[in-house]
C-alpha cells in the first residue's frame, strides 16, 4: 500500500513496536540523530540504529545491516540517498519488515510500487518524528 492518508499513518504508528533507523548518525546535527533522540524519549518503540560505518551512538549499539538486528523491525525508517533506496527496500523485504518509511525529502515511486507489491506499507517524504508528534 502506498497510501499516505492520515488513517494509514496513524495505523502504522499504532501498530509499530520496533523501528530500525537506517542511516543512523552519531552527529547530533543530523536528522537521523534528532529523530532517534526524539523517538527514544517520546515512544515505547524498540529502536535499532543501522549504519555499517559506526558501532555505537551515545552508548547505543549500531548494527551494520538490517539482517544483523536481533529482531525483525516492524518499521524501517530510511535516511539514505535516493539511489540507495532499492537496496534498502531489498533488505527490508528480506528481513520481513512491515513498513518502509522514507524520511522527509525522500521519494521514489518505483521503490514504493515494488515495496507495495512485496506487501509492505510504504510511506514517502514524511518525517516519522513529526508524524508521531502530530498523532500522539
Amino acid at each position: 500500500m502506498t497510501s499516505q492518508s492520515a488513517a494509514t499513518v496513524q495505523r502504522v504508528l499504532r501498530e509499530t513496536r520496533s523501528v530500525a533507523i537506517v542511516g543512523a548518525s552519531a552527529n547530533p546535527a543530523r536528522a537521523s540523530h534528532e529523530v532517534w533522540t526524539y523517538l527514544k524519549a517520546a515512544t515505547d518503540y524498540t529502536l535499532y540504529l543501522v549504519n555499517p560505518t559506526i558501532t555505537e551512538v551515545d552508548g547505543t549499539p549500531v548494527y551494520p545491516s538490517l539482517a544483523a538486528l536481533p529482531e525483525v523491525p516492524d518499521l524501517v525508517d530510511v535516511f539514505r540517498r535516493r539511489e540507495e533506496l532499492p537496496n534498502v527496500l531489498a533488505d527490508a523485504i528480506a528481513v520481513g519488515a512491515k513498513t518502509l518509511w522514507l524520511q522527509l525529502g525522500l521519494r521514489d515511486d518505483q521503490v514504493a510500487r515494488d515495496g507495495a507489491a512485496a506487501g509492505l506499507t510504504v510511506i514517502q517524504d514524511l518525517c516519522l518524528k513529526v508524524e508521531y508528534a502530530r498523532f500522539a
